[in-house]
């Protein structure tokens, strides 16, 4: 099936009544299935796009073709030619599935084996170690696979800004799916906030690489069996900080649906992690790969930085989410307020609906007061 990788099948399918669109889309990859043997399996967890599993009998792994359709008006701000490539380029290294056609509003691609990961996995040694492995290996991916080397720029800020864009150019108010949000910030006051982060993280000298970026528990896929770990969902991959994956991923830790941002790792696991990161960086990279304490410490610091930023992108992310997509999730409720935040927190001079996704526990115990500490 590899010859059909960048196949392009001129077919839409309806997210609200999808068999039909799914029947034309099979007829080409699996014409051996007859129509009224195919089952449709839903999945729930994503929360951008809908993805279903397409198989003929019995629900078995090497027989699902996955099918994600798009969510609404995610276009705006994914580059879906970009996803393409990163399939590609992943699948070619054994980093992940592959990707068997595109169509109109959406893709598909090969069943990954194993099970999504459950959030208290995150703290186990054996797994979040294969997790930092797995990482370390796709930052070591030369960045010059998915386009010109020589303008492999950080995604970060261009994709803040986009968001920013779209955030205040839609003239419909945000859609409050739950009870009881607070005010959402001026764009001034966010754009302020994010300038002030911008000038302290622009100096910073984190790696530029090629980056997952959106590293929560659902994008892993963990085979326990074979003691493996792929990373799943590439919409959002690009190349970008090293420091910016790592510090999103930690952040992770805390949940999506009921945040907690006690778990947050601490700052053992954290040099442990990073230990195990940095060892795979370099392995994968053809270095010798023995790492000092020095190697770990200085990545630390730069992870709890852009910890910080990652916060503030899955704030607008989620503010325009509400704005458009047709997924039953309460997407402003997703980036509410921690009701154990404490005012010594790093960001509680911010706006109480930015705390939320606005801190770092990890950076120091006790936390320091504010940013200005963080920084210098």
């Amino acid at each position: 099936m590899e010859n059909d990788a960048r196949l392009h099948l001129d077919v839409s399918v309806d997210e609200r009544f999808p068999r039909h669109g799914i029947t034309k889309l099979l007829k080409k990859l699996r014409p051996q299935w007859k129509p009224e043997d195919v089952q449709i399996k839903a999945f729930t967890e994503g929360i951008t796009n809908q993805l279903m599993g397409c198989y003929v009998g019995s629900l078995t792994e090497d027989a699902v073709v996955l099918v994600r359709v798009f969510g609404l008006m995610t276009e705006q701000f994914l580059d879906r030619e970009k996803e393409m490539k990163m399939f590609r380029v992943l699948h070619k290294h054994g980093c992940g599935p592959q990707l068997y056609c595109s169509f109109n509003n959406g893709i598909c691609y090969e069943f990954v084996r194993g099970v999504v990961l459950d959030d208290m996995f995150l703290k186990e040694p054996s797994v979040y170690r294969l997790i930092a492995t797995e990482m370390g290996k796709i930052h070591a991916i030369k960045s010059g696979e998915i386009g010109n080397s020589s303008l492999m720029t950080p995604v970060l800020w261009s994709r803040l800004s986009k968001f920013l864009t779209l955030a205040q150019s839609s003239d419909d108010p945000v859609r409050s799916r739950s009870s009881g949000h607070l005010e959402v910030p001026s764009m001034k006051t966010i754009i302020k906030e994010i300038e002030e982060l911008k000038s302290h993280l622009y100096h910073i000298d984190s790696q530029v690489v090629l980056c997952h970026n959106d590293l929560l528990t659902k994008n892993i896929i963990y085979n326990q069996e074979e003691g493996t770990v792929k990373f799943i969902d590439y919409e959002y991959a690009d190349v970008n900080y090293q420091a910016y994956d790592i510090g999103n991923h930690f952040n992770e830790f805390a949940g999506v649906n009921n945040v907690d941002f006690s778990l947050y790792p601490s700052r053992e696991l954290q040099f442990d992690w990073l230990s195990a990161y940095l060892e795979s960086f370099k392995r994968s990279s053809g270095v010798e790969s023995f790492v000092t304490k020095k190697e770990v410490k200085e990545l630390y610091v730069k992870v709890c930085k852009f910890s910080l930023v990652a916060h503030f992108f899955w704030c607008l992310w989620a503010l325009v989410q509400a704005k458009h997509s047709t997924i039953d999730f309460d997407f402003q409720g997703e980036r509410d307020p921690d009701p154990r935040l404490q005012p010594d927190s790093p960001s509680a001079h911010l706006h109480p609906e930015l705390n939320h996704h606005l801190r770092s526990p990890g950076v120091a115990s006790p936390p320091p007061t504010n940013l200005d500490e963080i920084f210098n």
